[in-house]
C-alpha cells in the first residue's frame, strides 16, 4: 500500500483487513521508503495526499511509483484500488490526464453512478446517488484507454473508474472515520485551505459534515470492499 502523507492512511478499511486476516505493508513514499518488489504481494492499493502528480520535481519519488503502478496494472494485470491521489496516479500512469479542478471540491456531495457504475460490481450496494466526502482541487480530465467512468458529480466527472477487470480507482473518501478531518488537519497548510473555505470554525463545520453522513460512509466503504475482494 502507497501512502504519501501519516493522515492518508485506510481508515475504516483497516477493520476490514483485520476482520479478514488480510495483512498490508504500508510503503510511507513521503518519507523516501523504499518500493519494494511486487512478488509476493497480492493486490496494489494507492492513497491519497497533498502532493499532485505533476510535481515530479518537488516529489522525485513518483516518477518511480507511477512506474510500479504501470508494473503492477498492466504487466502484472494484479487487483489495484486506487483513492484521491492514488486515483489521479493511476490515470496519469496509464496515459490519462490529470490536471487542476475546474471546480475544488471540499466537504460532503452527491456523487452519482454512471451507466457504467450501475453495470459494475464495485459499487455494487450503494445507492445510485449517494453522498460522499471529497477533499480535491485536481481531478483526472482525460481517462486511460481501455478506461469506463463508474461514477460523476456536478463538479468532477470523473469520480470513479474501472481499467480491464483488474484496476479501479474513485476520488472521493470512502474510508472516512470520524477522525479523519482531524488528522488531515495535521498536514501543513490543509488547516488553512479549510479555513479560507468554511471561516475560522473550518475543523468543527467539516466534521460535522463528515460525521452527519459518516454511518452512511462506512456502510458503503464496507460494500466497496466486499465487492473489490471479488477482484482479487
Amino acid at each position: 500500500m502507497f501512502q504519501h502523507a501519516a493522515s492518508e492512511h485506510p481508515g475504516s478499511f483497516r477493520n476490514y483487513f483485520q476482520e479478514d486476516g488480510i495483512e498490508w505493508c504500508p510503503v510511507a513514499l513521503n518519507q523516501e521508503e523504499a518500493i519494494p518488489a511486487l512478488d509476493g504481494f497480492d493486490a496494489l492499493w494507492v492513497m491519497g495526499g497533498p502532493m499532485d502528480v505533476w510535481e515530479e520535481e518537488k516529489y522525485p519519488w513518483l516518477r518511480q511509483e507511477k512506474a510500479v503502478i504501470r508494473e503492477a496494472v498492466s504487466k502484472r494485470h494484479m487487483p489495484y484500488l486506487g483513492i484521491c491521489l492514488g486515483h489521479q496516479l493511476l490515470a496519469d500512469a496509464l496515459g490519462g490526464e490529470v490536471g487542476p479542478a475546474t471546480q475544488s471540491e471540499i466537504g460532503v456531495f452527491d456523487i452519482n453512478k454512471t451507466s457504467a457504475g450501475i453495470e459494475n460490481a464495485l459499487l455494487d450496494g450503494l445507492p445510485n446517488t449517494f453522498k460522499c466526502l471529497q477533499w480535491h482541487s485536481a481531478e483526472v480530465k482525460r481517462v486511460p484507454a481501455n478506461a469506463k467512468v463508474l461514477a460523476s458529480s456536478s463538479a468532477c466527472e470523473i469520480q470513479a473508474m474501472s481499467i480491464n477487470s483488474n484496476a479501479y480507482s474513485i476520488q472521493f473518501h470512502i474510508e472516512a472515520t470520524q477522525n479523519t478531518i482531524t488528522e488531515w488537519c495535521q498536514i501543513p497548510g490543509l488547516k488553512s485551505t479549510l479555513e479560507s473555505r468554511f471561516g475560522e470554525n473550518a475543523v468543527e463545520e467539516m466534521n460535522r459534515q463528515t460525521n452527519q453522513h459518516l454511518n452512511d460512509i462506512n456502510l458503503y466503504s464496507k460494500f466497496l470492499y466486499q465487492n473489490w475482494k471479488q477482484f482479487i
